[in-house]
């Protein structure tokens, strides 16, 4: 086995095979991701046919879903500090993926619900050992580029989701049972009652189902590096840690706690624009999801790509002047994106290029902040508890982010709606619960419109007023950035 050594660490196996394991942990990532946005991706259909409220799907999509992945994801890092990651990874990708499937069979919200939970604690089982097995096979110098690489799973997942998922979420009736008759399941609507327009189930049951073999195939093929392998010699190692090891550890490190401030701020927004941007665009400007998968969803996420692997290599040039451009270079780009996102949400139906436009620039800058999330995440605590301190971290952006951005998205919008429905002279005659498409298909055609103008405009002012919670987080980084000189263990 060939490797690349100096005093600031080592690289483990050869030059090919690392690129593959961080490849493959990368399409395990983006995997993730794929599964975890289809909710969002086809949210309008699943709103429209449970009748939800926008607070509804915003639960759906938040709390229960981010609580079982930051309550899993403590136990299960513990267990990739001590035990084979691989292997623990593999079984998580398979549990994952069975449970996207599942969502594709929800008779209801509680099903549809228990489901996306599932989906969760197979989730929680992915990232921390990802991480830890790649500090294990690149050197600290390498790893901010290794990690911005495999951070860009998280916008190819979404880019995948709306690609795949946004059309095969529009198939017809007719074209479903056709493709699951070569199963031999076509007759599963008509068994399950699926009714019609039953495309959305689909597209959860074609994008699950595949993922158990990609767990197979992770843990036949990517081997399990030493841990701590390509730290500097020297430096400073721990024996096996538990949770509290790690956070009396971390209880020193200003740098980690700001840093995921920041971050648990700036996931508050992606996810709570991520849950609603396809609804809000279908309400104001009639795109179905499909229309909005290739016109905006695919590019967005590309963006929010380019802007993750970009900010890796640009990072890895600045730190060589100063360690705490890992921390300014997000607070920077981060603050340049909230006037860009309000004034793309705002252009009307003629100028949606212009909206575009404006919106790619802002996932761009928005989206610099994952690599640097994972190096000082990881960089500021030994080897052995690196697994830990991420999943410690992850637990917090879980309950801040996942948890709370899509259920303050989607409460702001009922309560903007109600608002403009009240300000028209609808109050106590019609309410927000009456606005979704199929409760408002029974009203007077003059309370169909009105419903169909705050529809879109109550959800529009949600995503404005929760993107300027951007600029605190800015400010958490620039905190950061303060100690990072001191705290950074390898660099």
């Amino acid at each position: 086995m060939s490797t690349a050594t100096s005093t600031a660490g080592r690289d483990l196996g050869s030059a090919s095979y690392r690129w593959y394991v961080l490849l493959t942990l990368t399409f395990v990532y983006t995997l993730n991701f794929i599964d975890r946005a289809l909710l969002a991706v086809l949210a309008q259909p699943i709103i429209t046919e449970f009748g939800l409220t926008d607070t509804e799907l915003g639960f759906l999509a938040g709390p229960p879903f981010a609580l079982f992945y930051a309550l899993m994801g403590i136990p299960i890092a513990l267990a990739a500090d001590r035990y084979n990651r691989v292997a623990i990874m593999a079984f998580c990708i398979a549990l994952w993926s069975l449970m996207t499937a599942l969502c594709g069979l929800a008779t209801g919200f509680l099903f549809l619900l228990i489901a996306r939970i599932g989906v969760a604690i197979g989730e929680a089982g992915s990232n921390p050992p990802s991480n830890s097995i790649i500090a294990d096979y690149y050197r600290p110098a390498a790893r901010s580029k290794a990690l911005g690489i495999y951070s860009t799973g998280v916008m190819l997942g979404n880019a995948l989701a709306f690609l795949i998922g946004g059309p095969l979420g529009q198939l017809p009736d007719d074209t479903v049972r056709a493709l699951l008759e070569i199963v031999a399941l076509g007759h599963l609507p008509d068994t399950l009652g699926w009714g019609k327009d039953f495309g959305w189930r689909f597209a959860f049951i074609a994008l699950g189902v595949p993922g158990v073999l990609v767990g197979v195939i992770v843990l036949l093929t990517v081997r399990e590096p030493p841990r701590g392998y390509s730290d500097p010699p020297g430096l400073a190692t721990t024996a096996r840690s538990g949770v509290g090891d790690t956070f009396r550890l971390l209880a020193r490190c200003r740098a980690f706690w700001f840093m995921t401030a920041a971050v648990s701020l700036i996931a508050m927004v992606g996810y709570g624009h991520a849950s609603f941007q396809a609804p809000m665009m279908q309400r104001l400007h009639g795109l179905s999801p499909g229309e909005f998968a290739v016109r905006f969803g695919l590019p967005l996420s590309v963006a929010g790509a380019l802007g993750t692997l970009g900010a890796g290599y640009l990072t890895e040039q600045l730190i060589r002047r100063s360690v705490r451009w890992l921390a300014l270079l997000p607070a920077l780009c981060v603050s340049l994106s909230v006037p860009l996102y309000i004034f793309a949400f705002h252009q009307p139906g003629d100028r949606l290029d212009l909206a575009l436009a404006c919106w790619l620039a802002a996932m761009m800058l928005h989206y610099v902040y994952l690599g640097a999330q994972y190096t000082i995440g990881q960089g500021v605590v030994p080897q052995h508890s690196r697994a830990s301190a991420i999943a410690i971290m992850l637990f917090i952006i879980a309950i801040v982010g996942n948890g709370l951005g899509p259920q303050i998205v989607g409460l702001l919008s009922d309560t903007f709606i109600q608002m403009a429905l009240d300000d028209r002279g609808f109050a106590g005659v019609i309410d927000a619960t009456a606005c979704n498409p199929k409760a408002a298909a029974a009203l007077p055609l003059e309370q169909q419109r009105i419903c169909a103008i705050v529809y879109g405009e109550g959800l529009r002012n949600s995503m404005s007023v929760i993107s300027l919670v951007l600029w605190p987080a800015a400010w958490c980084f620039w905190v950061c950035s303060k100690s990072l000189d001191r705290e950074l263990l390898a660099r």
